[in-house]
């Protein structure tokens, strides 16, 4: 059977088209390797790509693409509201078909120690590939972000995996590692007060004691003139999305806020929106074995 894993490199550009384009082209440009989905956020500058593969064509196509990030972007002019700490800023690694996280962790560890020595970029390990518990979560390794981060690495505590303890000047650092699927959350409401989705940030995100398997982060979106948090749900079966959203909508009414729409980031699971939408229509018995699609899988 042949081995599939999916890869979802989030890199710092999102309103450049023409650069963005030339970044997904190299993605098409490998064999072995089927570009599923990009897109692109400008307030965010930010642009997520998603794509699949065997071992060998995913691991080509996550270099050259780190590569052509290094090539295009330059962090020193890069302003945007998504916190960032590189010009490829994240490579996570996912197993989709006849692949175990171990192997994905170990070709996060390949990748890794090869984009420090060939591209120059300093490499932090995370989630199920980090050498430490306090380096498993993204969030805090990025902490401090681009600007803050040559100062960062000096401390024993964030020295990178691969790379030595430094940035490279225009392109940073970059986070690889393995972990489950994910759906990319984004819930806006109707303010244009940040502090707002930062407090209803920090109660739904596990590390502040909120929801578990819950990251979160109050973001501006100035082309709309509306606060946004976006989420990331790292495990949907356990928390899953309507229960974030439910738990939003009652604390953004304690300000007067309402939820005026939500987006989902790249592609998520089937699984992940049957269970909300049995959850809205109050589905009696429903089995996902109902869902023709599944069936016709």
């Amino acid at each position: 059977m042949a081995k599939i894993i999916e890869c979802i490199p989030n890199v710092s550009e999102g309103r450049r088209t023409e650069v963005v384009e030339a970044l997904v082209n190299v993605v098409r440009t490998v064999p072995g390797v089927t570009l599923l989905d990009y897109s692109s956020d400008a307030s965010h500058n930010r642009s997520v790509i998603t794509m699949v593969g065997d071992p060998d064509g995913i691991e080509d196509a996550a270099f050259k693409l780190a590569m052509a990030a290094r090539d295009n972007i330059d962090l020193t002019q890069h302003e945007g509201e998504h916190p960032r700490m590189g010009a490829i800023d994240v490579i996570p690694f996912v197993p989709i078909k006849d692949v175990t996280v171990a192997e994905c962790v170990e070709l996060s560890k390949k990748l890794g120690e090869r984009i420090a020595n060939e591209l120059g970029i300093p490499v932090f390990l995370y989630e199920d590939s980090a050498t430490a518990p306090h380096r498993k979560n993204l969030a805090e390794i990025r902490k401090g972000q681009f600007e803050g981060m040559a100062e960062k690495v000096n401390d024993e505590k964030w020295h990178p995996d691969f790379g030595g303890n430094r940035i490279h000047p225009t392109a940073g650092v970059v986070a690889v590692g393995a972990r489950p699927p994910l759906v990319a959350y984004n819930i806006n409401l109707s303010t244009s007060d940040i502090k707002v989705a930062d407090k209803i940030a920090k109660i739904i995100r596990e590390r502040s004691g909120g929801l578990k398997y819950v990251k979160a982060l109050g973001v501006m979106l100035e082309d709309r003139n509306i606060a946004q948090v976006s989420i990331n749900m790292c495990n949907f079966s356990k928390t899953p999305l309507y229960r974030v959203f439910e738990l939003v909508r009652v604390e953004a009414a304690r300000y007067g806020v309402h939820i005026i729409g939500s987006e989902i980031i790249g592609l998520a699971p089937m699984a992940a929106l049957i269970d909300s939408a049995e959850y809205y229509l109050q589905l009696e018995g429903f089995s996902k074995n109902q869902v023709l699609e599944n069936r016709l899988m």
